[in-house]
């Protein structure tokens, strides 16, 4: 009994034991994952693709997950379980993970991407709604939770790719290789998840759960929120055209393969800032309102697109990028718990879906736009990005009232 008494201390610290193992798997997976997305840009720059293929990758990378979402977290609603496309959505994605070793072409590249990113299209609704009940009552902090642990395994695995490039002169898909064997470290803890039981009345119990009456159920508030998050994420085009932006200012002034090194350390940057703060805003946002957090986020975001047309010093590239993880840790995760606080609590997993597949639309949509925009100015990549998300703000400003309570 002492034992057990201890281990939940433990676990309550992090939020609970499944926040806690969702947490680690998130960082072992993210550790893998972000060994690859900061050499990727010029991995596809290497097999000749373009501006617009490397927007369309990063477009799809973001979005083509989010298509699945809303499928995936109605079908766990409707059986009531979690942990099995949490699993499922791992598992495809190591598989594909380990497949890039063998891409011949940017082609090739983008095809194993996409496929790897559906893993994430299948666990990502469910492990949040998971995440949502496993802490009813402070949401923010357990998304930040999340998030802190998602993006120090992100920190960890920039570093590690860093150090084996600017030490080893790795190739990249060596790289790759120690990527997909780390990745599969990731399902240990996945054995010790726990459902949940949330508790409906008998009203719901006895209801069933169907897919159109589903989406029809979900608030209007909510509904207004997903059009401005559409829009800002049409504004939030790929962190790969950040990073593709910073190699091709400094390639020309480094010989070798630490030419790779500045961005990816200018991702290293955006990482660490990324996961320091998603906890501090994250709980920031339990009380002070979610509105307010999101609101900064997106003028943030803003003032960052701008800076990249006006700097390009190595130390004004430093400090976008920090700006830049500041916006993540403001947005990514109080987005998500401010769609599971205006969420019926029977429908929790399908409004995160639904937020999330509008999301992925729009990150595809964005990716194609901003990818094209960069191959005639860079420059206008970042106007695009600055002009839409002034937009977002605009609209979250005359909706306030709408929000008022959240």
């Amino acid at each position: 009994m002492k034992k057990e008494g201890k281990n939940n201390a433990f676990f309550e610290r992090f939020g609970g034991r499944n926040i806690f193992l969702l947490g680690i798997v998130s960082l072992l997976n993210d550790f893998s994952s972000e060994m690859i997305l900061p050499i990727l840009p010029m991995l596809i720059a290497g097999f000749g693709g373009t501006g617009l293929i490397v927007g369309l990758i990063g477009g799809l990378i973001g979005g083509l997950p989010e298509l699945l979402k809303v499928f995936t977290g109605y079908w766990s609603d409707k059986i009531r379980k979690r942990k099995f496309f949490i699993f499922l959505g791992y598992l495809n994605s190591q598989v594909f993970k380990l497949a890039l070793v063998f891409a011949r072409g940017w082609a090739s590249v983008l095809t194993f991407v996409s496929l790897d990113k559906l893993g994430k299209g299948i666990r990502e609704a469910p492990r949040d709604a998971l995440i949502a009940e496993s802490l009813p009552f402070e949401k923010g902090r357990g998304f930040g939770i999340q998030r802190a642990f998602d993006t120090t395994g992100a920190i960890l695995g920039s570093v590690a790719v860093l150090l084996l490039i600017l030490l080893f002169s790795m190739p990249f898909k060596q790289v790759i290789l120690i990527s997909a064997i780390v990745g599969f470290l990731s399902f240990i803890p996945l054995y010790f998840l726990r459902e949940t039981k949330p508790v409906l009345d008998a009203k719901k119990k006895s209801r069933k759960i169907e897919f159109r009456a589903s989406i029809s159920e979900i608030p209007k508030q909510l509904k207004l929120f997903l059009v401005i998050a559409a829009i800002f994420a049409l504004a939030n085009f790929s962190y790969m055209l950040f990073v593709l932006k910073a190699a091709n200012l400094f390639s020309s002034s480094i010989d070798g393969t630490s030419k790779f090194a500045i961005p990816i350390l200018l991702y290293v940057f955006f990482n660490i800032f990324y996961a320091g703060f998603s906890v501090y805003f994250g709980k920031l946002s339990d009380r002070v309102g979610r509105t307010k957090v999101l609101f900064m986020g997106y003028i943030l975001f803003a003032i960052v697109c701008l800076g990249f047309l006006f700097f390009s010093s190595l130390i004004s590239m430093m400090v976008l990028f920090i700006l830049y993880g500041l916006v993540y840790a403001m947005v990514i995760g109080n987005q998500r718990a401010f769609v599971a606080d205006m969420s019926p609590e029977h429908l929790k997993a399908t409004s995160l879906g639904a937020f999330q597949t509008i999301l992925g639309i729009s990150a595809i949509i964005a990716g194609i736009i901003a990818g094209k925009l960069f191959d005639i100015n860079p420059n206008l990549t970042f106007i695009y990005g600055a002009v839409l998300s002034f937009l977002a703000v605009v609209l979250f400003l005359f909706s306030w009232r709408y929000f008022k309570k959240q």
